[in-house]
């Protein structure tokens, strides 16, 4: 295969759900190739250092293939090696995550509703949430 724009490879690679959210994720700055910011139509290479944040995940991964055609998931895996570092560090992330749980994360909507008010102010009063 010759070769594969950045955000098609992204795509494929199954690190985003469409094409339109690879693009802006370039966009913004949250994928680094090489350490460095770079532009949509930039072709990946084998051997390149990817760097990517989707939400709080931050991901490093090696390109270990080229593809532009979005596949299994068990293939598009096949497309690139995560480095040692960062699954290390997902890994911290997510236990940290499990034993402290954000509590904003909770609300899932806007505006706390009335049920989730007394819960809360059940829970100030004798820490116990039903």
């Amino acid at each position: 295969m010759g070769e594969v724009r950045i955000d098609k490879w992204l795509w494929a690679a199954r690190f985003f759900k469409t094409r339109g959210l690879a693009q802006a994720a370039i966009g913004e700055g949250k994928v680094l190739v090489g350490g460095e910011r770079v532009k949509l139509a930039r072709p990946a290479r084998i051997g390149d250092e990817v760097r990517l944040r989707i939400g709080d995940i931050e991901r490093t991964v090696r390109v270990l293939a080229l593809s532009d055609v979005r596949g299994p998931a068990p293939v598009a895996q096949r497309l690139y090696e995560e480095t040692e570092e960062s699954v290390r560090r997902r890994v911290q992330e997510q236990a940290r995550r499990a034993l402290f749980a954000e509590p904003a994360h909770a609300i899932e909507r806007g505006r706390p509703t009335k049920r989730d008010r007394r819960r809360i102010e059940r829970m100030r009063t004798d820490g116990n949430v039903d």
